[in-house]
């Protein structure tokens, strides 16, 4: 299956990326830190993130992000083609449809069946 441009675009864009982290980061009233906030190992994990570094965290999460939304998008395109060839790949002819007709049984109602 050859991949086509778009495709390759959208990892040229993922391997681009310079920075990912996992998580939300939130901000702690009265503290002089942020909380970043993940799942991992179906645990949520928390760890304390200094004023100064918040920034450059949040642009790693937003890293993150791009590149989620990214695989997605990588993922519809192979999907669809994936679909397709396989469409060509296992086409069969259309069979021309017969119509039986059932045979009805010319019993009145209310009579019993004859032998």
């Amino acid at each position: 299956m050859k991949i086509p441009l778009k495709a390759k675009r959208i990892l040229e864009k993922m391997a681009a990326i310079e920075t990912m982290e996992r998580g939300k980061l939130c901000r702690m009233t009265g503290r002089p830190h942020y909380n970043l906030q993940s799942w991992h190992d179906g645990r949520n994990r928390v760890r304390y993130v200094p004023l100064d570094q918040a920034a450059s965290v949040q642009r790693a999460i937003d890293g993150y992000r791009e590149y989620r939304r990214l695989a997605e998008e990588y993922a519809e395109i192979l999907i669809d083609l994936t679909r397709k060839q396989r469409e060509k790949e296992f086409a069969q002819p259309a069979k021309p449809r017969k119509h039986q007709e059932k045979k009805k049984k010319s019993t009145p109602r209310g009579s019993p069946p004859g032998p």
